[in-house]
């Protein structure tokens, strides 16, 4: 009977996170976004601005899903986000796991999808904060690189979409391609639930019976110049990159923190 109940409040729960989320999203677009376009002129400042609101925002949104009882939380190598420039890769097993990212980053960036930069909720923050759409893959490289080159974390998840439920993904290129053409390091990101939650396919009301605990682990960069200066172009290294980011991604997390 109290895991019913538990469940059934999670569902009220997460129907208004949801709510919250997509109010904050028009809050942004309809207020804080035109007023930095007014009081702020230089295009630079008004983009470091908006990544910090979204930076403070969704840390307030994790906040509140932990508050409420949605879910529950640890992160591991927290401090190794505290740096400028870093190329973020990490698993995809939900759909909150860029919330997660971007309210641990500042300075963040990440590639969105050209329908959230339609969308009535999200257009505002993402054309504000400068966030890549995803499009022409050269134009795309470049522009990554150009993030990492100006001192952004840009965030990437190379699966291009959630894991699904059983098996796993195969990694796309792309991402290693954009460590090895800026000789970039790569700090990967792990990320657990203890039960499945916000999947691909699964609607949002469909709650786990208990609430789920989220391990978010951080882990060693992989250096990519090793790579690059073992290949013999870079199409090779960046297949080689895969490969080993395939193996540090989807490890399972460790007993300890560090």
């Amino acid at each position: 009977m109290l895991e019913i109940f538990s469940q059934g409040w999670r569902i009220v729960a997460t129907g208004l996170c949801f709510a919250v989320f997509g109010l904050g999203g028009l809050m942004l677009r309809c207020v804080v976004c035109p007023v930095f376009t007014l009081v702020v002129r230089d295009p630079v400042r008004q983009q470091r601005l908006s990544q910090s609101v979204i930076h403070h925002s969704f840390r307030w949104f994790v906040a509140l899903m932990n508050f409420v009882g949605v879910i529950s939380y640890e992160v591991r190598g927290r401090e190794r986000l505290r740096r400028r420039g870093l190329l973020i890769l990490a698993n995809h097993p939900s759909l909150i796991d860029v919330v997660f990212l971007i309210s641990f980053v500042r300075n963040a960036d990440c590639i969105v999808k050209a329908s959230l930069a339609r969308n009535p909720f999200t257009r505002g923050p993402i054309r504000a904060a400068g966030f890549i759409t995803n499009g022409d893959g050269v134009e795309l490289l470049e522009d990554c690189v150009r993030s990492l080159k100006d001192g952004n974390n840009l965030i990437i998840f190379p699966e291009g979409t959630r894991t699904p439920l059983h098996g796993r993904n195969k990694l796309q290129r792309g991402a290693a391609h954009v460590a090895v053409r800026g000789r970039i390091d790569i700090t990967p990101v792990h990320i657990h639930s203890s039960l499945p939650m916000l999947t691909k396919g699964t609607p949002w009301w469909r709650v786990p019976v208990r609430k789920p605990h989220f391990t978010i682990e951080v882990r060693p960069d992989i250096a990519v110049e090793e790579f690059c200066s073992t290949a013999a172009s870079e199409s090779l290294a960046a297949r080689h990159v895969t490969e080993h980011l395939s193996e540090q991604l989807f490890r399972g997390p460790s007993c300890a923190s560090t």
